[in-house]
């Protein structure tokens, strides 16, 4: 990793003191940006753009027709309008054509944070990127090449992450790529699918807005989104090269309502135990197993199922804006009873003080899963990321799609946020991270030798404080991050200190 040094860094800042632009043409918003999302939410909530905004990447269609509609900001207090500012000049920035974008980031950090929120920064110690992209009128392509640090979660140092080639075919973006998502509608935590791992080769399709179905039929479904991917996980694994698939469907029935379900699989790939008992094989039928629902000693599937039930409420009273959610995750099994599932709770204040639209955010995450839907005094340890026919688990290169924290883990989390005059963003969060549990089976255990947390083996509770900022400076943004933690996760220990530089130059 010689190249990611202080020369690196300085060449890079002078290659963008010479250059001109600072937009990234995309037909979507992509994860990570914090800001782009609350001001997204809070044009939802004062019923400027629909509901649907929970599926990341969030193609710009139809956010840009509900703030093309005229008259559509009359009334609205001025952190409103703000908002709505904010999100149409960035939209239009990236969907600019018929131009090349050049980018050049680099993280660096003593100690990556161990909660992984959708506004997170670096997985490793140091990594960095340069990618280079070109929007047409229906096709998109990023080519973005970098590498990172070594550490015990990932021994890859070739990153591609966040290349695609994306094309337009009537109302559907069809993509192709390593691609990241968060599915849910959780600030710090997606129980399924997430940035916590690195994004996996993938293929998929999502529709472009969200116009309503015009039949008389299906209209009263509202606005809706729909989205569907394919992909290989590949790299060192037990069952290697896996198959995964995922299906989001997503819909706004009544003002400030969404509504998804998504189900997500493993399934193929070779090394697994036999689910044909009968002849010793692990069948490779995908058609089949898409449609297969059913989860029971009669009648095994062959591949491992997450469902996902999602819920937001959002609002206005008076000029404070707020949102309640929750999501629901079944592990491979029936939808109430004998569900595995893990739960997410949240809610979300956008309110005005001194002039200053600030977010304030709850939100609770359990992965100990409860044997029935909401059966919390019958917990079920080992199972929430695992299963027998994969015993690489719910994972990519050692990280879980999902949590963060893994199996059998709970985080509480509370954040402070709020935009300034100059565009700087500032950010404080409270993080109570209870990672893995005395029942959680060992990774050495014969009934689950997978089940083990991959964070922390050994069960610990760490409180964490951090407080961040992100800068913007002409073609810089800049994002730093400081964070004191009382513990850390085995086989480290005790209290530790972090301080994190996140740079971006687009040229």
């Amino acid at each position: 990793m010689g190249c990611w040094t202080p020369r690196f860094l300085a060449l890079s800042g002078a290659f963008c003191l010479t250059s001109f632009g600072n937009s990234a043409a995309s037909p979507w918003a992509e994860v990570g940006d914090a800001q782009l999302r609350s001001d997204i939410e809070v044009l939802a909530a004062s019923g400027i753009i629909d509901n649907v905004t929970t599926q990341w990447p969030l193609p710009w269609g139809g956010i840009l027709y509900g703030l093309g509609q005229s008259d559509v900001l009359d009334g609205q207090p001025d952190y409103v309008r703000a908002a709505a500012e904010r999100v149409a000049r960035e939209a239009q920035d990236a969907i600019a054509t018929d131009r090349m974008n050049y980018a050049v980031s680099v993280d660096a950090t003593n100690l990556p944070n161990v909660v992984r929120g959708f506004d997170a920064l670096g997985r490793e110690d140091v990594q960095g990127q340069a990618s280079a992209e070109w929007m047409g009128e229906d096709t998109a392509v990023r080519l973005q090449i970098g590498g990172q640090s070594l550490n015990r979660f990932d021994h890859q140092t070739l990153v591609l992450d966040g290349s695609y080639l994306i094309q337009r075919a009537g109302n559907a973006l069809i993509y192709a790529g390593y691609i990241t998502h968060w599915w849910g509608p959780g600030w710090d935590s997606a129980l399924s699918l997430s940035n916590n791992a690195r994004p996996f080769p993938q293929i998929g399709i999502t529709r472009m807005d969200t116009t309503p179905f015009s039949s008389p039929w299906l209209s009263w479904m509202g606005p809706w989104q729909a989205e569907f991917l394919v992909g290989v996980l590949d790299g060192p694994r037990l069952a290697t090269n896996t198959v995964f698939d995922g299906t989001r469907f997503a819909m706004n029935p009544l003002p400030g309502l969404e509504f998804a379900l998504a189900r997500s699989q493993e399934l193929c790939g070779s090394n697994q135990p036999p689910t044909d008992y009968f002849n010793g094989i692990h069948p490779c039928k995908p058609f089949a197993e898409y449609f297969n629902v059913t989860n029971d000693l009669a009648h095994p599937s062959a591949s491992k199922d997450e469902t996902n039930i999602d819920l937001r409420y959002t609002n206005r009273f008076r000029d404070i804006s707020y949102a309640l959610y929750t999501q629901e995750m079944n592990r491979d099994t029936g939808p109430f009873v004998h569900s595995d599932t893990s739960h997410l709770f949240g809610a979300t204040v956008w309110t005005p003080i001194s002039g200053v639209p600030v977010r304030l955010t709850a939100e609770f995450a359990d992965t100990i899963s409860t044997r029935n839907f909401f059966s919390f005094a019958d917990d079920f340890y080992g199972q929430t990321y695992w299963d027998y026919k994969y015993q690489d688990g719910w994972q990519y290169r050692n990280r879980t799609l999902g949590s963060s924290l893994d199996t059998d883990s709970r985080l509480a989390s509370f954040h402070a946020s709020w935009p300034a005059p100059n565009d700087w963003t500032y950010t404080l969060t409270y993080y109570r991270a209870s990672i893995s549990s005395p029942n959680t089976p060992t990774s050495d255990s014969p009934v689950t030798p997978a089940g083990a947390n991959r964070v922390s083996a050994i069960p610990v509770t760490i409180d964490i404080g951090e407080a961040r900022a992100r800068v913007p400076l002409g073609n810089f943004s800049i994002d730093f991050a400081a964070r004191l933690q009382d513990d850390q996760p085995w086989p480290d220990h005790g209290f530790a200190a972090a301080g994190e530089v996140a740079v971006t130059c687009r040229l």
